[in-house]
This record gives structure tokens, C-alpha cells and sequence, in this order.
């Protein structure tokens, strides 16, 4: 399993236009750094849309569920530094999701990304499941092109914080399919082909949205220790 844990944050969203330059630079320099350093986090990382929307993906890798419910990352949310105040009001439809990782395929992760968000279809949550982990997801990593691919579900209600306070209600995640790889042509054709909205809904999926990224930034905790 490329993930460095048994759960997972999936974030996405927008940031005002005038605030992008600010934003990557303290996401890079003190968000990601303070994120890392509580216990449980593993490796955070920044991508950004080459395809679709929002502009933004982060993807948070943590021991498991308990971490994103902790003392500690609980604490950090509700007293943000001076320069996390200033940057939250510039974020825009944030949604976030405290994911367990139902299956997880392949090895490393990609520069390129696909992500795919959608529910199940009231009554056919096991006809999609297992459509995609027997059919479609498990064959995925040895394309070329690809590398790895995470199915995640939003397993945990976030609690109301001081930073959500500042930005706003956030959105949650329902089911989500991260697949990474060295090819942005065999992403897009993915989206396309394999997993194309059309094909997720006639397995039961609804509300299907997919957006094509590349690594902006990433951080262990190991390297930070």
C-alpha cells in the first residue's frame, strides 16, 4: 500500500485569485510544516488542476481515523497562527473529507493525478463497490501511464473549529478515487474512458465531478522530525 497509513484527509477548493501567490507560500513554508508535526500525520501534499476544478487538492496521509478527531489536531484548529487567520477568508467551496481508504492499489505516487468524487446510488453502495474492486480498480496500476489508485469514503463527521469558523462551512466527501501516475495522457484517458461519468453512474454512482492534477508541493513528517 503506497499510502503511508490506514486513513486519509482529501481536501479541495479554490483561493481568491489576488491571495494564490500568499496562499502557496504559507502552505508551503508554516501550513504543511504545523500539519506534519502533530502526532499520526504522515505526508502532505499540494496539487494543483491541469484539467477541471477546484484549483486545488491536498491530500493528507494519517495513521488512521483517530488522528483527524485527536487532542492535538484539534488544538491546532481551533487557536491558527496569525498568518492561518489571514489566509482562511481567501479560501473558497472548501470540501473536506475525514476518509477511511477502502481499497488501495499499486505502488509510489505520481506527479499527475486524477480525481474522481461521487456518492452511491441509495440501495446500490455494493454493486459499485464491487464492480470497482473487482472489475476496474485493481488492473489500473500496471497500465503505463499509472501507478497507483486509492478508493476513499468519508468516514468521519468533522468537527465545528475556529479555522471553518473563519472560511466557512465546509462540504464533505462521500466516495472519492485518487489514481496517480507518471502520465498525464493516461489519466485524461482514464477520465474519458474507464471511468467516465457515464460508466460510474450506470454502476451507481451519482453526482460525479473529475479534475486532472499535478504535485505542487510535498511534505513528510519524517522530514521535519
Amino acid at each position: 500500500m503506497p499510502l503511508l497509513g490506514k486513513a486519509a484527509m482529501l481536501l479541495s477548493f479554490d483561493v481568491a485569485p489576488e491571495a494564490i501567490s500568499e496562499h502557496d507560500d504559507w502552505h508551503t513554508h508554516e501550513h504543511l510544516p504545523e500539519r506534519l508535526s502533530i502526532p499520526g500525520f504522515r505526508r502532505g501534499t499540494r496539487w494543483v488542476a491541469l484539467e477541471g476544478q477546484p484549483r486545488y487538492l491536498v491530500l493528507y496521509e494519517v495513521a488512521d481515523l483517530e488522528t483527524l478527531a485527536s487532542d492535538a489536531y484539534l488544538e491546532r484548529l481551533n487557536h491558527p497562527t496569525p498568518w492561518t487567520a489571514r489566509m482562511m477568508p481567501h479560501y473558497r467551496g472548501m470540501t473536506r473529507g475525514l476518509c477511511s481508504i477502502l481499497a488501495s492499489y499499486g505502488y509510489g505516487m505520481g506527479h499527475a493525478a486524477l480525481l474522481i468524487r461521487f456518492k452511491p446510488m441509495p440501495g446500490r453502495e455494493s454493486t459499485l463497490s464491487d464492480w470497482l474492486n473487482q472489475e476496474i480498480l485493481p488492473q489500473l496500476p500496471a497500465r503505463r501511464g499509472l501507478g497507483s489508485v486509492h478508493l476513499l469514503r468519508g468516514a468521519l463527521a468533522p468537527q465545528m473549529t475556529n479555522e471553518q469558523r473563519i472560511r466557512g462551512v465546509d462540504s464533505g466527501v462521500d466516495l472519492a478515487l485518487l489514481t496517480t501516475g507518471y502520465g498525464q495522457d493516461a489519466l485524461a484517458e482514464l477520465a474519458q474512458v474507464d471511468l467516465r461519468s457515464d460508466r460510474l453512474e450506470a454502476h451507481g454512482a451519482t453526482g460525479v465531478a473529475a479534475a486532472l492534477y499535478r504535485t505542487d508541493y510535498s511534505l513528510t513528517a519524517s522530514e521535519i522530525a
